[in-house]
């Protein structure tokens, strides 16, 4: 091999790590933006609703 060709495959791997560092830092700027509440949000959990007599459920 070649020093031109060597140097060649350096910049290669150098452009792929910083290509990497930086959709790392993308993904990461996710993470620290706020969470959107939803917008059928009740507030709460609903009450618990018992079922009729002799009725049942499966999941």
């Amino acid at each position: 091999m070649s020093e031109a060709e060597f140097d060649y495959i350096l910049e290669a791997v150098r452009t792929e790590i910083e290509a990497e560092i930086e959709d790392d830092f993308r993904s990461q700027v996710m993470f620290l933006a706020p969470i959107p509440t939803a917008a059928n949000d009740n507030g709460g959990p609903w009450p618990h609703l018992p079922f009729p007599d002799g009725w049942h459920a499966s999941c």
